[in-house]
């Protein structure tokens, strides 16, 4: 009898600590879920915060950029024509991304130019999407060819440092003299 109770007991110990555990196991379960809410949402408000960053940052640069080089405007008619001003546009039979439609050639062109300038600065691949930083390598590129005239930058965008020679970049041109007051 005495090992009969004592059988009982390890089976009601083990069947209530199941419970038990069970239940606080539940409950982790629903606060890891709650919690897991909250980190998405914030992550969210960070995502936003950060095209917000991203808004004031180009804001920012193309006021610097229209005191320095006066071609706002033209910088904005080139943003149209590549992505509709969308900084997350992205055109997969090319790679290009971002606001201004970078390629990868682009942002290697660019570093080589900054290596032979002995800068430290460099630009990565995921730069492409960050406008402020898309807009330095426009500048960067534009400055290294010596690129004054609204045709001249707009082809040459749109057709690497010859585009002037290219006929294929006249077209663009077109478009993007469209956006101009010119």
């Amino acid at each position: 009898m005495k090992d009969s109770t004592q059988i009982f007991l390890f089976i009601a110990i083990i069947f209530f600590s199941g419970i038990y555990f069970t239940t606080n196991l539940i409950r982790y379960e629903n606060k890891i879920e709650s919690l897991e809410e909250i980190i998405y949402q914030d992550s969210c408000l960070v995502d936003s915060l950060r095209h917000e960053i991203d808004t004031l940052m180009w804001e920012q640069e193309m006021w610097d950029y229209n005191i320095i080089n006066n071609t706002t405007h033209l910088l904005s008619a080139i943003m149209f024509i590549e992505s509709s001003n969308n900084d997350l546009a992205y055109n997969a039979n090319e790679d290009a991304v971002g606001c201004l439609q970078i390629r990868k050639c682009m942002v290697d062109d660019v570093n080589r130019i900054l290596k032979r300038k002995k800068l430290i600065k460099r630009f990565t691949y995921t730069d492409r999407w960050l406008r402020h930083k898309s807009i330095q390598m426009f500048d960067i590129y534009c400055k290294y060819y010596k690129l004054n005239t609204a045709e001249e930058i707009s082809r040459c965008w749109n057709g690497g440092p010859k585009g002037m020679q290219n006929e294929m970049t006249v077209g663009y041109w077109t478009k993007v003299s469209s956006k101009l007051d010119i």
